[in-house]
């Protein structure tokens, strides 16, 4: 049998990159039995036929996956933004650092626009917070190379709000590619969704790149999952202190004594990730146990 990558699912079809060429395959009817249908992202074993297409016969084990979208075995997550139309929230950045944690995954934070603003307050709270910040312009191909350096050998998605340029930066990657774009609305300050399924980019020495259909894909019942006890551990910022609060099951909201709320009120945790935390941990707080769902 042959291994490869699925790089787009299409129309009832998954093609698989392998060392022979992409392949167009089918899956064996037993997947959609016991509910391990193939995902883009998913390393596969296949047959060839002889008209060089494929049949699929195993789905090799995952390290993660999401339902929307629906990929798997994803390293990194590309959170791409900018402060200039539309300009993120990062609340937007916090809730999918977090689902990335949860996930076993890298984030990267790509400040996007930077021929327009260079962004700094949104590249002082990621860096400050410990993640890898990288500034790119589309238009300019300004840190393509430093982004396509962190990206090497992993498999990553591309997510962020619409319009801040998402496929344009994948175009600078591959030129080739043709994504499509479309401009941003400078009366409502957001892009049309331009991408339509799911699809992985090789990009060399093993690199993959999917530009995902829209930030609204990762919704918010994806973090359904995660209790308001382990929120915590999803700031990796509030390391040093868990533990040291005066009440083992502190909340860091309202209780005294508490280490998380003395490190940001001396500076050593950014406002605005500790108000997104506060915002996530009343969201996290009204889920029940059984109405908890899995990525």
């Amino acid at each position: 049998m042959t291994e490869g990558i699925i790089i787009k699912a299409l129309s009832g079809f998954y093609y698989v990159d392998t060392p022979e060429g992409v392949v167009a395959c089918k899956a064996r009817g037993r997947f959609r039995l016991d509910g391990t249908s193939p995902l883009v992202g998913d390393r596969v074993r296949l047959l060839l036929d002889k008209d060089g297409s494929g049949r699929i016969e195993e789905v090799c084990a995952r390290k993660n996956f999401f339902i929307r979208p629906a990929v798997a075995n994803i390293d990194a997550l590309v959170f791409v933004a900018a402060n200039v139309n539309p300009v993120t929230d990062p609340f937007l950045i916090d809730r999918v650092a977090v689902i990335a944690h949860e996930a076993n995954c890298e984030l990267i934070v790509c400040v996007n626009k930077i021929d327009l603003d260079n962004g700094d307050e949104l590249y002082g709270i990621y860096s400050a917070a410990g993640y890898r910040v990288i500034r790119t312009s589309a238009e300019t191909g300004e840190g393509a190379e430093e982004l396509l350096d962190a990206m090497r050998g992993k498999v990553c998605a591309f997510t962020g709000n619409s319009g801040v340029g998402k496929s344009s930066i994948l175009n600078v990657l591959l030129p080739d590619a043709a994504i499509p774009t479309d401009a941003v609305s400078e009366h409502l300050g957001r892009g049309k969704h331009t991408t339509r399924h799911v699809e992985l980019y090789p990009l060399g020495d093993d690199t993959f790149v999917a530009d995902t259909p829209g930030f609204a894909s990762f919704e918010i019942q994806m973090m359904q999952a995660i209790t308001k006890e382990q929120l915590q551990n999803d700031f990796p910022e509030f390391a040093p202190y868990i533990g040291k609060c005066r009440f083992l099951d502190c909340a860091h909201l309202k209780e005294p004594d508490c280490a998380v709320r003395r490190a940001l009120e001396e500076g050593k945790i950014g406002k605005s990730r500790y108000a997104s935390y506060a915002r996530l941990y009343e969201l996290t707080a009204k889920q029940k146990p059984w109405e908890s769902k899995t990525s």
